[in-house]
């Protein structure tokens, strides 16, 4: 397979830890053509989508005492084309949030891919769809008691009859942003109204979920399917979960009820074509479904011993062999 990722910039990646660098080590490794390229490299030409493309080859990282060392330099750029997006077998959409205006634009060139010729993953109709915080509301039998308000009186009373709630920035990745709100906070107004931009910015507030002390679990599912997951905990002193934000990972396992939390989004992903994806779990509840970059697999993989990106390219391979 020709396979492109749109990643931010190569040199930025970090191979001992992002799941992009993961996916292209796998796909090098299967003998697949890997090709890089970032969002402002897109064009529509002729009412088709072009992509100024470097060829990659990734150098495979090795567990060594329970650690990932990646080997200096771990990739070789090469040849740079102009190339017409259809003539490959799937273009990967992996930069990261935030889901800004530059972002938008670039799913929208991606729209003028015929994916009966090549896979976009996620697709850009899906992202779009699928605000990281807002796509989980739909699934109510999943996630714990949520609003979404920028009323500051709204949000006063939810989180009066909780006792205690957690507020989350609709558009922020990585924890960015995330605050505990709890009754009688004399900060109250002031977070809100911070959060809010003074009322004009609607915020996600959930009630807050006392199991988050045990961990926050990123489940990764391929084609609605889980394929892996970890717990993330957080830092002395810190009450958010997050990996960007000084947490530790531990090995964890699935429980029946997170595979029944994967199992009722499974179908609403495929029909969005949200093929790799990682849902965020706490307490047996879904608090987020991430959808733009997800990542998690060097972590899972140094605990599990598996390889979850061949894993990913050999189902896209067979896939697309199934399709042709």
């Amino acid at each position: 397979m020709k396979l492109a990722f749109i990643i931010d910039p190569i040199s930025k990646l970090d191979p001992c830890h992002d799941t992009s660098v993961a996916l292209m080590e796998a796909a090098c490794v299967l003998g697949h053509e890997v090709w890089i390229t970032q969002a402002s490299q897109l064009s529509v030409v002729d009412s088709k989508a072009w992509a100024y493309l470097e060829r990659v080859e990734i150098k495979p990282i090795q567990l060594v005492e329970g650690r990932w060392v990646s080997p200096t330099p771990w990739y070789q750029l090469g040849e740079r084309i102009n190339c017409f997006l259809e003539t490959l077998d799937a273009v990967f959409m992996r930069t990261d949030p935030p889901v800004d205006v530059p972002y938008l634009y670039a799913t929208y060139i991606l729209d003028y891919i015929d994916q009966s010729k090549t896979w976009v993953i996620n697709n850009p109709n899906g992202i779009r769809a699928a605000n990281e915080k807002m796509y989980a509301l739909q699934f109510t039998q999943a996630i714990p008691e949520t609003i979404v308000s920028a009323d500051k009186e709204i949000i006063r009373k939810f989180v009066e009859t909780k006792g205690a709630a957690i507020l989350k920035p609709l558009g922020n990745k990585a924890g960015e942003g995330i605050l505990f709100l709890q009754s009688g906070d004399r900060n109250f107004n002031s977070i809100v109204e911070l959060s809010t931009f003074q009322g004009h910015v609607p915020v996600m507030v959930q009630t807050y979920l006392p199991e988050a002390k045990n961990g926050d679990k990123r489940i990764i599912l391929l084609n609605g399917e889980p394929i892996g997951a970890l717990n993330r905990l957080s830092s002395a002193g810190e009450f958010r979960n997050n990996m960007a934000t000084g947490g530790t990972v531990a090995k964890t396992e699935i429980t029946q009820r997170e595979l029944d939390i994967c199992q009722q989004l499974a179908a609403t992903l495929r029909k969005d074509g949200l093929l790799f994806v990682g849902i965020d779990v706490i307490g047996g509840y879904l608090t987020e479904v991430n959808v733009t970059s997800p990542t998690g697999i060097r972590e899972i993989d140094r605990f599990e011993g598996t390889r979850l990106g061949q894993q990913v390219i050999n189902w896209l391979h067979e896939a697309r062999t199934k399709q042709s």
